[in-house]
């Protein structure tokens, strides 16, 4: 048997359904074996994890680089390094940068700045009213997926109206690529916010009193009828509450094709770190009461939330920290610290790592159109490796972020479960807990390994590309095709 570039010997080989004793050959960026330690082939390196765990690396398909636009609150070199400490080997960024992602020319620019990346990467662009026309464009560009806000958040980019939404999914679901959507209903947010702020009202507690729960029952309700009607994939981001939870149990079961994330803080954190911590935890959709956070660990559990994501979304210091929470920035930094979080939960008995490794792994990479080639611990995939020792303790502290982003609600907060090695296609970018340095630039997009399952298009008769034609055998006028009597033929 050849040699090949690298042997991961001695781990145990997790996937979401066993854990197995077991060595990992590598060659050319690819997984060529994994079994019994005997029938490894040779290595040009060899590298022991004995008694550490062998993950496939966590794929984040919810991270804001800030690049281009932003400098002063992440770039695509430090965001990517925060992933690659984190254990993620893959992310899916965000369209609100500066300018947002909704033209060719600013998907070129974001596509210029992520060569930088430490890890793989795709690109959300922007669904949007002044979009619609370029949906096909921008994929043809390398956009991997889209991101429709119809709830507000940093940027404050405008929501798009339910007509433009709907011709989008009418477009897209032919084409089988899934959209994001931040689904809070923005006209009820903003009534809200500003009669508060015309009241005087600038306490950390107003934030949630402008976004409740309503807000992202009536948006989840209104996508998955989108969805449904049109046949589009979709994807809720950052579920925060329990109460339409029930929406996507029933919309699963009819076959919609919708896809669910939640986030580290809506299942470990309630309203009362909110008013410990004040601007630091602001972010949309808001922290929620406590009666939300087990329902939603429980909905990872059974499936009904397929996923877990960061919504890494860093700002500076004082634009967390100011005094009227209406001006505070939304967002914290969390791709580094999700890892560890959770794996913290996996040793506190609440889910096993087979079932981490279909959240953080499995999931997502099923549903951007990457699995089998990255999302999984087998021949023919991407090496992209994250090795984590469960036994390993310590406190999360901001001021070891990788991101330029210094200040996270997790700091201070003890944790047991740490990755300690991120391999991305064959190559360490994170080796005994330390940032590999040069390998600056070795992400790549998943453009071209994706690919979506046959899409299931549904109503397309009444799409608006069919719609805007005259059908066959009709003239192109209203004038009734009826004898009209006059006058004369009454005499």
């Amino acid at each position: 048997m050849p040699t090949v570039d690298l042997v991961i010997r001695g781990g145990k080989v997790v996937s979401p359904d066993a854990i197995i004793e077991a060595s990992v050959a590598i060659d050319g960026g690819k997984i060529v074996a994994v079994g019994h330690d005997d029938l490894m082939p040779a290595g040009r390196e060899e590298f022991r994890a004995d008694g550490q765990y062998i993950l496939p690396g966590a794929i984040d398909s919810h991270v804001h680089f800030r690049d281009p636009g932003y400098p002063h609150k992440e770039t695509w070199k430090t965001g990517s390094a925060a992933a690659a400490m984190g254990g993620v080997t893959t992310v899916f960024d965000m369209p609100n940068t500066k300018p947002a992602t909704g033209t060719v020319e600013a998907l070129q620019m974001k596509l210029r700045a992520a060569d930088a990346s430490y890890v793989d990467f795709g690109i959300h662009a922007l669904l949007g009213d002044d979009t619609v026309d370029v949906l096909e464009d921008l994929l043809d560009n390398g956009a991997t997926s889209f991101k429709a806000f119809v709830g507000n958040t940093f940027g404050n980019l405008p929501a798009p109206s339910d007509g433009a939404l709907l011709e989008a999914f009418e477009i897209l679901a032919p084409l089988g690529i899934r959209t994001v959507v931040h689904a809070e209903n923005s006209s009820i947010m903003a009534r809200r916010q500003q009669r508060m702020q015309a009241a005087g009202r600038m306490d950390v507690q107003a934030h949630l009193a402008a976004r409740p729960e309503v807000c992202e029952i009536e948006a989840v309700s209104r996508i998955i009828h989108f969805s449904e009607w049109t046949g589009a994939r979709v994807h809720i981001a950052h579920k925060s509450s329990a109460d339409a939870l029930w929406l996507v149990r029933e919309a699963k079961a009819r076959g919609v094709d919708i896809t669910v994330e939640t986030c580290p803080q809506y299942v470990l954190l309630n309203t009362q770190d909110m008013i410990r911590m004040g601007g630091v935890l602001r972010v949309n959709p808001p922290i929620r009461d406590a009666r939300h956070n087990q329902p939603l660990w429980d909905a990872l559990l059974d499936g009904t939330v397929d996923m877990i994501a960061t919504d890494h979304a860093p700002h500076s210091i004082e634009e967390n920290t100011r005094a009227n929470i209406w001006e505070c920035d939304c967002g914290f930094p969390g791709v580094e610290t999700q890892m560890a979080l959770m794996l913290t939960e996996v040793n506190k008995g609440r889910a096993t790592l087979m079932d981490y490794v279909r959240w953080s792994a499995v999931a997502p990479a099923k549903a951007w159109g990457l699995y089998g080639t990255k999302g999984v611990i087998a021949a023919g995939a991407h090496a992209d490796i994250v090795i984590v020792d469960m036994d390993k303790a310590g406190m999360l502290s901001h001021g070891k972020l990788q991101s330029i982003s210094k200040i996270s609600p997790w700091n201070g907060r003890r944790v047991k479960g740490y990755p300690v090695h991120t391999i991305v296609r064959g190559r360490f970018v994170m080796r005994d807990g330390r940032l590999v340095e040069d390998a600056v630039g070795w992400g790549k997009s998943v453009k071209g390994i994706q690919k979506m399952p046959t899409p299931d298009v549904r109503n397309e008769s009444s799409t608006m590309k069919n719609i805007v034609k005259v059908p066959e055998g009709f003239p192109n006028n209203a004038l009734p095709q009826v004898d009209v009597v006059t006058p004369a033929d009454q005499r």
